[in-house]
């Protein structure tokens, strides 16, 4: 149980709302080289693990101008004394498209480690992963590319209750997300108190999760469309992120001021 829960801030903070007949539609991005998040984690009263996520410039050679996207997690307090995280997740994409070239994922959980390289074939339509080729149609992604893609969409003309889907690749295989729209909130975290989009991402029950837990997440509605805040219910109890610092944004931050 511990591996899978000092993994979920990731797959929370990744896993977050896509527009599949909008996936041929992005604008200009909405996040720009130098920008930077930190988010911790609490389990009740703990403090239980932190996650930067940044922006670079690529440092590889790759067909086109690409954004270097990595994420990062460990655990915090008394969790990091009992079992140990170093997780780290890294995606090459195309600047202008956003769609992944490349993705490497090394996450050490105790005793366990685990190592991926994909490369991503846009044009023939197939990953090529540790564990073999994988073909697939329509767009996929990584699950960090995702996140990044998904900030970029236009969500002016999405209505209450809309579901939406998006394809990723993660470890050995497809998987696909369910979005759900729920509609607008404001919403306080550690960085002050935000006008948000709020929404209901699809939760698969097992070691941590519930059949019927809840994950409810808060996106900035201006134009950085930054994750502020997110609520998910486990087993025994609940876990939130909240957004601890951001710097290089591409446009302002302006928190609701009193």
């Amino acid at each position: 149980m511990k591996k899978y829960f000092s993994c979920s801030l990731l797959l929370i903070l990744c896993h977050t709302v896509v527009f599949s007949q909008e996936l041929s539609k992005i604008s200009e991005p909405v996040f720009k080289i130098g920008e930077k998040l930190s988010y911790k984690m609490q389990y009740g009263f703990f403090t239980a693990a932190a996650a930067d996520i940044r922006v670079e410039a690529s440092d590889k050679k790759l067909p086109g101008p690409a954004f270097h996207l990595i994420a990062e997690g460990k655990t915090a307090g008394t969790f990091d004394i009992f079992y140990k995280v170093r997780n780290k997740y890294e995606s090459y994409v195309d600047q202008t498209t956003l769609q992944p070239y490349f993705y490497t994922e090394n996450r050490h959980e105790g005793k366990w480690k685990h190592s991926d390289n994909v490369s991503f074939d846009q044009k023939d339509s197939k990953v090529t992963a540790n564990k073999g080729v994988f073909p697939f149609t329509g767009k996929t992604f990584d699950f960090v590319s995702a996140y990044y893609f998904a900030r970029t969409i236009d969500v002016s003309k999405v209505k209450i209750g809309e579901t939406f889907e998006m394809q990723y690749f993660l470890e050995d295989g497809f998987h696909t997300l369910s979005v759900t729209y729920v509609g607008t909130e404001t919403v306080k975290c550690s960085m002050g108190t935000f006008n948000c989009l709020k929404f209901n991402p699809t939760i698969i029950p097992g070691r941590i999760f519930r059949k019927d837990s809840k994950l409810y997440l808060w996106i900035t509605n201006d134009g950085n469309r930054i994750p502020v805040k997110a609520h998910v219910e486990v087993i025994l109890g609940s876990i939130t992120m909240d957004l601890q610092s951001a710097s290089g944004l591409k446009y302002p931050l302006n928190p609701i001021k009193k």
